[in-house]
């Protein structure tokens, strides 16, 4: 690091904490040569992620752009932001813990109506509508029962651990 008063190259850090900014670490630097007290931030590099469309055209991951359709389907229902903030959270990490740089569009999709199918059905509805591009009456029904199927499924294996 270069001292910004004498221009010396080596310091030493007297000092490191986690800045207010996330992903941030400032850093309490003393000059080796002149002595000059400064700080420095360094932040986690991020590669970016980038979202193949189904158009195929690359966009990158934008989160605020997925929160806002999460809120948008969740519009006048009981749950709380930090919900919605957790849901893209888990969303974008397992995103980068599968090491990938690019992912399709649809794979995010599937993932956003997983979680809110558990979070809240008619938010999943509702996100199911405008992503499966629901046509019909007949898409909408078969998406229903295809909700109630998951429901008897999770309510018989239920009530079979409950024969206590």
């Amino acid at each position: 690091m270069r001292c910004p008063k004498c221009h010396h190259t080596s310091s030493k850090v007297i000092d490191s904490r986690p800045s207010e900014e996330t992903d941030t670490i400032r850093r309490r630097r003393e000059c080796l040569s002149c002595g000059y007290r400064f700080n420095t931030y360094e932040r986690i590099e991020k590669l970016p992620l980038l979202v193949i469309k189904r158009d195929n055209v690359r966009e990158e991951f934008n989160r605020d752009k997925l929160l806002r359709g999460i809120i948008r389907s969740a519009e006048k229902r009981p749950i709380q932001l930090e919900a919605m903030n957790k849901l893209v959270d888990s969303i974008e990490e397992k995103i980068r813990e599968s090491g990938k740089q690019e992912i399709p569009s649809e794979v995010i999709g599937e993932m956003v109506m997983e979680r809110l199918f558990e979070l809240d059905e008619v938010a999943y509805i509702r996100f199911a509508s405008v992503y499966r591009e629901f046509q019909s009456r007949e898409m909408f029904m078969k998406e229903l029962e295809t909700m109630v199927d998951k429901y008897r499924a999770e309510t018989d294996s239920n009530s079979k651990g409950d024969l206590s």
